[in-house]
């Protein structure tokens, strides 16, 4: 029987992959990657030889019955995202519920994910929190923007640098121009940065310099 890992890559700087990550990246058979261009890179620099094979959001329910019956056979599979941990945000649930349900085994490595820096650094209250992702592009946006309006825990929130006015922009307009929140970008990276204030305040900085980058957006809960 085979095995499933599930490995966080760095979400920028290449010294945050663990000694861990690269053993194991090294040990198994196959590496699925959510972009073999973008993981070509990374294993190149880590003089990772391991084959590489797609698996993304657009052929991943095509793919979990053979990956998982090649495990079955013996087969030990490492799953990576571009950026991050598998399956936050990115492709991983559904190959690691299929090895579950097979009785097949699955180890998630501990490393890098944007949003447990973004909210630590944040000065908003961490003790209990909400992770939301990216909110519904069109069809079912208004209603999780009311119902979030209500929550009083922080809320923690991934955006592309397109939507973060637009974003920003509703938070405003739902949560309130004074409620507290903190966005960084490019965390890990060369130019990263984090802009805290009210929902208004940081509009403005954003309004005034164009976004780049991705963006965690963390909004303190009603109180």
């Amino acid at each position: 029987m085979g095995k499933l890992y599930l490995v966080p890559t760095p979400i920028g700087n290449l010294e945050d992959i663990t000694l861990r990550a690269i053993k194991v990246l090294k040990e198994v058979d196959v590496v699925l990657a959510e972009d073999t261009r973008t993981s070509g890179k990374l294993l190149k620099h880590f003089e990772i030889n391991t084959h590489l094979q797609s698996h993304h959001m657009h052929n991943e329910h095509k793919q979990v019955d053979g990956l998982v019956q090649k495990m079955k056979e013996g087969t030990n599979y490492a799953l990576i995202s571009d950026a991050g941990t598998p399956a936050i945000s990115d492709p991983g649930f559904l190959l690691t519920r299929a090895c579950i349900e097979n009785d097949i085994e699955v180890e998630c490595l501990p490393g890098a994910t944007a949003f447990v820096p973004a909210i630590v650094n944040s000065g908003l209250p961490n003790d209990r929190f909400i992770f939301e992702g990216f909110l519904p592009v069109k069809k079912g946006r208004q209603t999780r923007l009311l119902e979030l309006a209500e929550e009083t825990r922080t809320m923690v929130f991934y955006e592309s640098p397109h939507k973060v006015l637009k974003t920003l922009a509703h938070f405003a307009e739902y949560f309130g121009e004074d409620r507290p929140i903190s966005v960084s970008r490019e965390l890990t990276k060369l130019y990263e940065e984090t802009v805290r204030g009210t929902v208004a305040e940081v509009l403005e900085h954003f309004n005034n310099k164009a976004p780049k980058g991705e963006f965690v957006i963390v909004v303190g809960g009603k109180k």
